[in-house]
């Protein structure tokens, strides 16, 4: 029945503009119902698919996915990777890569948006190597905005799930952060380039794709110029940003050519941030006219650094520093325990039976916060004062989701005080928890400074400055 009907359909496409148009959106629409008539429909769709007015090529192809059923799929696939590789892929990409900016900086906004809606029978293994060989070529030379959302698009590709897909992402990432240059810290550009790779690259890293090469190049380029970073990103602490990096990159570091320099770099820097007590007078007063500040959020990132890559070299602490060096570790480490004890306890009293909404006040959810820096730092300190130093705790930097409940997370909060916090103080931050807390006064009152918390998932995309484009090309948007 009706079957005269759909062959006239079938013989719209040897028509006029008008027939071949509504030829595309009927035959997909009718094809179901005639079975007997699925090639000569498939056909004649392909034939509108090369058709020489746009506007039906991309009606026609739109339609293909719906001839993709029973027997019909493996055809219907092939022929749309066909399509994607040497027609609309094609020339998306020659569009991204010869285009004007305002028709590339589209190409590339529909590549990413359409490439997830494509089923799987059509993004083939060979479809998604088309893609990463395509993106190769444009990443050869983008913005900071361009490099982030092809980032996205080939971690979303199935075949780089993979650990050698993951390790290929994390390669042409370290090429675009020019790991191989010498790194200018005065120049804005060259700092925030490295960081947004490195915020693309820390993701891909796990205990089998290894961040060795970027913590290698933190801790012998970035670390010896920290103090003199700059950003073009207003209000961002530059500083702390590249700690938590850092931090984050540390867990996943494998072997390293050298360790005992690089762990000498970041034990320095440690150092820095570790102060000694001040002298006493003979009456028992400070001699001096004020106590060293304790920088709570960059001793986490450090300490955290020096804990997971001392664990490769153990003995650095006793075989590779010198008795004196040592000794004077120890006061630093013996003195900032004491204050972080104090503030401890400040901040459990001052959350003791605060639970539901009176959580949620900012001023206590940076109280919770700040509890779970001074508790990471406690376990951290704790280990080092064995001996030998131990490096077998576990911690969760204060920033990240937690986990679960580490053992010697509670073994370190059942030593410091006496009275239990509550429940509710020892939850994770919430993400807009970016206040300045100041400890309640007392002896350690002037010493402990105040207390920044920056939650670098809030630095997460939306904000910074695109990198130069390299040869001809300098797109730098802001973005």
């Amino acid at each position: 029945q009706h079957k005269d009907a759909y062959q006239a359909i079938l013989d719209g496409v040897k028509g006029g503009a008008k027939e071949k148009r509504l030829a595309a959106q009927f035959i997909p629409k009718f094809f179901k119902h005639f079975p007997e008539l699925a090639d000569s429909a498939i056909n004649a769709q392909l034939d509108l698919c090369e058709d020489e007015d746009v506007s039906i090529r991309r009606q026609a192809i739109k339609e293909l996915p719906q001839f993709a059923t029973g027997d019909n799929l493996p055809r219907v696939a092939d022929i749309l990777t066909q399509l994607l590789q040497s027609g609309t892929l094609g020339g998306l990409f020659s569009q991204i890569l010869q285009g004007e900016d305002i028709v590339r900086e589209r190409a590339i906004k529909f590549l990413s948006t359409k490439l997830k809606t494509l089923p799987e029978e059509v993004m083939t293994k060979e479809v998604e190597e088309f893609i990463l060989t395509e993106s190769k070529k444009v990443l050869e030379d983008v913005t900071g905005e361009e490099f982030v959302l092809f980032m996205k698009i080939l971690s979303g590709l199935k075949s780089l799930q993979t650990v050698s897909g993951r390790q290929q992402l994390v390669e042409l990432v370290a090429e675009q952060a020019d790991l191989e240059q010498t790194f200018n810290p005065s120049d804005p550009d060259c700092v925030d380039r490295l960081l947004q790779c490195t915020r693309q690259a820390v993701p891909l890293f796990s205990k089998n794709v290894h961040s060795t090469k970027f913590v290698t190049y933190f801790c012998e380029h970035v670390l010896p110029n920290l103090s003199s970073l700059t950003t073009p990103v207003e209000g961002l602490d530059i500083q702390l940003e590249v700690l938590k990096l850092l931090a984050e990159m540390s867990s996943f570091c494998g072997d390293m050519e050298k360790l005992e320099s690089n762990l000498k770099k970041l034990f320095d820097k440690l150092l820095e941030y570790m102060p000694l007590p001040p002298e006493e007078a003979e009456n028992g007063e400070n001699a001096g006219n004020e106590e060293p500040k304790l920088q709570f959020s960059y001793v986490e990132c450090l300490l955290y650094s020096f804990h997971q890559l001392g664990r490769k070299l153990p003995d650095f602490l006793t075989a590779k520093l010198n008795a004196e060096k040592l000794k004077d570790f120890k006061i630093r480490l013996q003195y900032f325990a004491r204050g972080l004890q104090v503030y401890i306890r400040q901040l459990r009293l001052a959350l003791q039976g605060k639970t539901g909404e009176a959580l949620k006040t900012e001023e206590n959810k940076i109280k919770v916060v700040a509890l779970k820096i001074t508790n990471n730092i406690n376990v951290l300190i704790k280990d080092l004062f064995h001996i030998p130093p131990s490096y077998k705790s576990t911690v969760t930097l204060s920033w990240k989701p937690v986990q679960k409940a580490d053992a010697s997370q509670k073994r370190a909060s059942e030593d410091t005080t006496s009275s239990s916090p509550p429940k509710k103080a020892s939850a994770g931050p919430k993400r807009d928890a970016r206040q300045i807390y100041n400890p309640p006064s007392g002896k350690y009152s002037s010493n402990l400074g105040s207390f920044s918390y920056e939650q670098r998932g809030g630095f997460r995309g939306g904000r910074g400055r695109g990198w130069g484009g390299r040869g001809n090309r300098s797109r730098g948007r802001i973005y």
